[in-house]
């Protein structure tokens, strides 16, 4: 393949135990914004060790469902949407300030995320609150909200996932069939080269898992052995 420069995030601030080394291998991290997991104390040790190693950081909101880490969805409108995603980006743009770090992108999370690729309303709203905090909304491609994103102005980053299974639709598997999460490194790396191929501008790895880590190292060396630099989208 061609030389070109992809990013690589993680999900992270969630209280979860693979913050600090996932911060070693990714070159931007979607921080949780305390509503779904995570605490300010949490939030403030992955922003500091973010600004340590000059990981670039964006907003992770999603709905206040700690029970099931919010992953489960909601009937829920536009303006309620922008409320939510924006109060919550405002508050983790406050403790991001402590460190120096400006928030460089909105990644909605779990539910909020899914339903973003697929539910015009909910797509709204989280571009109203984009718009509002003048941030690029990553996503899916080929879903409500990059479509929405191009009518309404505001830039869209293409996301994937080497650790997630996908439909024939190209939908993410749900996390309530066995199946959904893949954990195969040969598999992994198979999917790397796939996703590769359709020009998305970052891949996500997620930092609850235990094995983040040693996937986050498998995808740097799937991109290496292909030419492919390793680089925040925006720099």
């Amino acid at each position: 393949m061609s030389a070109f420069a992809i990013d690589l995030n993680a999900d992270l601030g969630e209280g979860c135990l693979n913050d600090a080394r996932l911060l070693e291998l990714v070159t931007s991290a979607s921080v949780c914004c305390g509503a779904h997991a995570g605490d300010p104390e949490t939030i403030r040790a992955t922003l500091a060790a973010a600004a340590a190693r000059g990981v670039v950081i964006g907003a992770h909101p999603g709905y206040p469902d700690r029970e099931d880490f919010g992953r489960r969805e909601r009937v829920i409108d536009s303006a309620d949407v922008e409320r939510l995603v924006f109060k919550q980006c405002v508050a983790l743009a406050a403790l991001a300030a402590e460190f120096n770090l400006p928030l460089r992108f909105l990644k909605p999370h779990g539910a909020l995320y899914n339903q973003a690729q697929v539910e015009e309303g909910v797509a709204r709203g989280v571009l109203a609150a984009a718009r509002r905090l003048s941030l690029p909304v990553l996503g899916q491609p080929g879903g409500a909200i990059a479509r929405l994103s191009k009518a309404g102005g505001t830039a869209f980053v293409a996301e994937g996932f080497p650790e997630r299974r996908y439909q024939a639709d190209g939908r993410l598997v749900p996390r309530s069939q066995p199946d959904a999460v893949l954990h195969d490194p040969e598999e992994i790396d198979a999917q790397v080269v796939r996703l590769m191929r359709q020009g998305l501008e970052t891949l996500c790895i997620h930092g609850d898992d235990v094995r983040a880590p040693r996937k986050a190292e498998n995808v740097r060396a799937v991109l290496s052995r292909n030419g492919v630099i390793v680089r925040f989208w925006g720099a």
